[in-house]
């Protein structure tokens, strides 16, 4: 993992291979390691640039005045593009990293060639099913006690439960047991995220504000859904897909809602296939 210096603090992410710039973000209590398999499939043509941003499994505190708000957060993956002079972006956002994808575009940036969004938060679906209200109901807790309830977590059979991840990944449970480490060991983490959470339920429309920008941006644009999605309306991804002036939509079989766990290898191809780089190796 390399590390950068922004406005909030330092961030941690992984720089992987060369050829056209892929930026991957992922969701609540999620690091970058959410998109290890599709990375491993892109980077034989693509620079793959992944960072952990403060959402709840990082490792790396913020400051005390760093905004962690979903805007904010929003604003700190622009600062990222620009610290490390990425240009013509294809940003791709999954879950939470989705409705940040949405909220750069809604900021406005050049650096941003293309988007994909991969079953992600949209419209009124914030918080996003159980897993998403059950979560900021917690954000309430003071930090100590977050921490408490975040103990139960290190049990596969918490994790696998609707209210957790169970509804999130068919896959996936060797990487959510890895994310929930930081928050249930680390203090300032827990403190980070308690913010964090706070206030995202203080604005939980903001994604309603932020489809009113989608068709405004006139680039091109790829909506890759997972059919069987219990958090994430697939019905909502056909409505990105129309807002979107050059929108494109994808529905993929056998997945919820962390398609880069659940599908890493097709996620990988369609991403290839709409950036269009061709395959070196």
């Amino acid at each position: 993992m390399k590390e950068i210096q922004l406005s909030a603090g330092t961030v941690e992410y992984q720089d992987t291979g060369r050829g056209p710039v892929v930026v991957l973000l992922h969701g609540l209590l999620m690091d970058a390691s959410l998109w290890d398999g599709p990375i491993a499939e892109l980077s034989a043509d693509h620079r793959c640039v992944a960072p952990t941003l403060p959402l709840g499994a990082h490792r790396r505190a913020m400051g005390a005045d760093a905004d962690l708000s979903l805007p904010g957060v929003a604003r700190l993956v622009v600062e990222f593009l620009e610290r490390l002079d990425l240009r013509d972006v294809t940003l791709v956002g999954n879950d939470t990293g989705g409705a940040l994808v949405q909220l750069v575009i809604r900021e406005g940036t050049a650096r941003v060639g293309r988007v994909v969004l991969a079953s992600c938060e949209a419209f009124d679906n914030f918080p996003p099913g159980l897993t998403g209200r059950t979560l900021l109901l917690t954000g309430r807790l003071p930090a100590p006690m977050f921490g408490l309830f975040m103990q139960q977590m290190r049990l596969r059979m918490v994790r696998r439960l609707p209210i957790a991840f169970g509804w999130l990944t068919k896959r996936g449970d060797a990487a959510a047991a890895e994310w929930v480490k930081p928050v249930m060991s680390r203090p300032e983490i827990r403190r980070d995220t308690v913010r964090m959470l706070r206030a995202a339920a203080a604005d939980t429309g903001i994604l309603l504000t932020a489809a009113e920008s989608l068709p405004d941006f006139d680039r091109p644009a790829l909506v890759v859904w997972a059919r069987q999605d219990r958090v994430m309306p697939p019905e909502h991804g056909r409505r990105l897909a129309e807002l979107l002036p050059q929108g494109e939509l994808v529905e993929l079989d056998d997945s919820y809602t962390l398609l880069p766990l659940d599908q890493p290898v097709e996620l990988a191809r369609l991403i290839r296939q709409f950036t269009g780089a061709a395959r070196t190796v």
